[in-house]
């Protein structure tokens, strides 16, 4: 039997870490963060406010006792829908100092979508049986209540003026370790959305876990842009450091995306160590560092990449780019997670910097072997990013897609994982917990295999395509049609479809911007022959802002699939 565990499980946690793993509970840990003496910094485009986590904790008391006056207590499913801003941070404080149960609800990543967004808000307020929505001012108008909806409430209801209530008058929880502190929806990548239920016992030893494998200390200034209703971005980049008190300095998503090159200026005026983002965020980085000038990131030391799989040339680009404003390239750190582990799985040792594994592509698709190769040599390779070990109080193992049989280093199966920060299971949905487990085992849906006992990332087992016996990954192919002139980077999805011979046909969509789409189509085509050897069964150009997505930006397939089939994608031309 091949199990990866923990190298520290056996040993006491450091005695320098900024957090106290006695305490159980979200609320308990927020009373002793606030009493550090560190600052939180909400960022408004070009601007930004600063205040004590001291003074942000009692506004969040005072929130709290009017949440507690609106029938909040233990267990209370409470929902937050808002962009980020201090506001919203204040909220997500109270609802676990009042005893409530935390459910963030994603905002749209495209307004044209803005109908079905509403439903699918909709959709989970009922589905998570919410008692209260706390709502940000500029989306009332998005969301009106209606009949047989919870009741509705903005920020300025919670306030003191309105309510005479004060931070005097909130009345601590009693402390419940095995109670709900979270239910966070998944991604909805390869399926439906599904409410991951998290316990505050399990929420604290992934948190834990997390920063002692990152060296977290009280020197560090975290920097964020991240979503809050999306894992990466609640729990590594916001909880954390709300919960240890730990300086934080944090801007809304759509502050990044409307000018990408604001990041890494945040980064150097504020003095940032600790920051994270997906592939794309790492591509519009380096293209911004083009034109920057007079950036010091030589204090960054932990920059994390957590999108699955992550594209190494991407990640790499970014460094080289960087490291001509002092960064240290060791300071990357490939890791992965998910929602149903808290956040944190597997973690590299701080660094350690982009360690990748270069394997033969041939025995990878064919016979799922990972044999390793030589880039640029004789044969075909896939370079693959190594994600570390499990973090403390987890353990990991391969096995067998078909048969289950645990496999041995190198060999290709399912990612499974085992230990303190699984979730107890889907809410409301037993056929779905059932099919999550075996035994005590979580299935993760991840092609993987082991290398030198550092988990390496394959792809999703929703998402491969089996061309003539063979597993093509679909971001190798997307990877390949994203470098070709005319198609939006991060904007293509490969998928399989069925013949009437069971054998399957690679589909490319993407978003292009193109006056000749059909000498495009070709160009992406010989793009795809070239990386994979199998030509398209179609190349479909689709109008930019059309490609679906999912809440936290990842590429929806099966989605994207559904689209194809049905006819309904917006086709340039």
């Amino acid at each position: 039997m091949f199990v990866t565990e923990a190298p520290e499980s056996t040993t006491p946690f450091r005695s320098d870490v900024p957090f106290d793993p006695k305490i159980l509970t979200v609320a308990e840990r927020l009373e002793v963060a606030a009493t550090k003496g560190k600052n939180i910094t909400v960022i408004d485009g070009d601007t930004h406010v600063t205040t004590s986590w001291a003074e942000l904790h009692e506004t969040a008391k005072e929130f709290a006792a009017a949440l507690q006056a609106r029938g909040v207590s233990e267990g209370t499913h409470v929902a937050i829908m808002g962009p980020t801003t201090r506001d919203l941070l204040v909220t997500i404080q109270a609802v676990w100092l009042a005893g409530g149960v935390l459910v963030m609800l994603p905002l749209p990543m495209r307004m044209a979508s803005v109908e079905g967004f509403i439903a699918q808000t909709r959709a989970r307020i009922e589905f998570a049986k919410v008692s209260l929505v706390v709502l940000d001012p500029q989306l009332a108008a998005f969301l009106e209540p209606q009949e047989g909806d919870p009741a509705f409430v903005g920020y300025d209801d919670l306030r003191a003026a309105p309510t005479g209530l004060s931070a005097a008058d909130w009345k601590p929880p009693t402390p419940d370790p095995d109670a709900l502190a979270l239910l966070q929806f998944t991604s909805g990548s390869t399926s439906e959305p599904k409410g991951v239920m998290i316990t505050h016992r399990q929420l604290c030893a992934n948190m834990d876990a997390a920063a002692e494998r990152a060296r977290f200390t009280l020197d560090d200034i975290v920097v964020s842009w991240l979503p809050l209703y999306h894992d990466m971005g609640l729990i590594g980049l916001c909880t954390i450091p709300m919960t240890t008190g730990t300086e934080l300095v944090h801007a809304a998503p759509q502050d990044f995306l409307s000018k990408p090159a604001r990041w890494l200026r945040w980064m150097h005026d504020f003095r940032g160590t600790i920051t994270a983002g997906p592939n794309f965020a790492y591509a519009l980085a380096t293209r911004s560092l083009k034109r920057a000038e007079g950036l010091d990131l030589s204090r960054i030391r932990f920059l994390l990449s957590g999108a699955e799989p992550i594209d190494a040339p991407t990640y790499r680009g970014f460094l080289d780019a960087a490291a001509v404003f002092g960064l240290d390239p060791n300071a990357a750190f490939p890791a992965f997670g998910m929602a149903e582990v808290c956040i944190a799985a597997t973690f590299p040792h701080p660094f350690t910097g982009l360690r990748t594994d270069v394997v033969e592509a041939d025995a990878l698709e064919t016979d799922r072997r990972a044999v390793p190769a030589v880039l640029g040599g004789e044969v075909a390779t896939r370079e693959l990013a190594r994600l570390g070990t499990p973090v403390r109080g987890m353990r990991m193992r391969i096995v067998d897609v078909d048969t289950g049989e645990e496999l041995d280093e190198r060999r290709v199966g399912e990612l499974q994982l085992a230990g303190t920060s699984l979730t107890p299971g889907y809410y409301e949905n037993p056929e779905a917990t059932a099919d999550l487990f075996d035994g005590d085992w979580l299935h993760t849906g991840d092609l993987a295999y082991v290398a030198d006992g550092e988990l390496v990332i394959c792809g999703r087992i929703k998402d491969v395509i089996i061309v003539g016996g063979r597993n093509i990954y679909p971001q190798d192919i997307e990877a390949a049609v994203g470098e070709v002139d005319g198609i939006r980077t991060g904007n293509a999805i490969a998928f399989g479809v069925d013949d009437s011979n069971s054998s399957q046909h690679i589909v490319v969509v993407a978003e292009a911007r193109t006056d000749d789409a059909v000498g495009l189509a070709k160009a992406v085509s010989r793009a795809v022959v070239a990386e994979v050897g199998v030509p398209p069964r179609e190349v479909v150009l689709v109008k930019p802002g059309t490609i679906a997505k999912t809440s936290s930006g990842k590429l929806q397939r099966s989605q994207c699939r559904h689209e194809y089939r049905d006819g309904t994608l917006e086709r340039l031309g």
